[in-house]
């Protein structure tokens, strides 16, 4: 009777186990193959944080999200291009050679958010669409 009491606590052990372990470990997100919830252009993102920021930080907060604008800077050693002076994205690998000032583009990323003390917009991990 003891020995299955043993195997019986140590199945349960090994299982919490692997449950924490899949918990805690979680494979990191793909932004680049996950579909975007929200195709915006940057004005009507400007436009919804000028008329409610926490419902705005709601819908688009950490979510996937295509954007389109004019790139207004682009800055090669950080990987960034600024889209219509408000909005600041971090590729996830080199930028594409393509890609020129003034030139009308669409980018899927990440939002992380809006600096209000900088009044700019935040997206990493951001691939080119087109």
């Amino acid at each position: 009777m003891k020995k299955n009491k043993w195997i019986f606590i140590i199945v349960i052990v090994i299982t919490i186990a692997v449950f924490g372990y899949n918990y805690l470990y979680k494979s990191h997100r793909d932004i680049s193959s996950e579909e975007a919830s929200f195709s915006i252009k940057v004005e009507a993102l400007t436009n919804d944080f000028k008329s409610d920021e926490n419902t705005a930080n709601a819908k688009y907060l950490d979510k996937t999200i295509d954007v389109s604008g004019n790139v207004t800077a682009i800055d090669i050693p950080s990987s960034t291009i600024i889209i219509d002076n408000v909005l600041s994205a971090t590729f996830k690998d080199e930028i594409d050679a393509k890609i020129k000032e003034n030139q009308l583009i669409t980018i899927k990323g990440r939002f992380i958010g809006y600096d209000e003390l900088l009044e700019e917009f935040k997206m990493d991990q951001v691939t080119l669409i087109k």
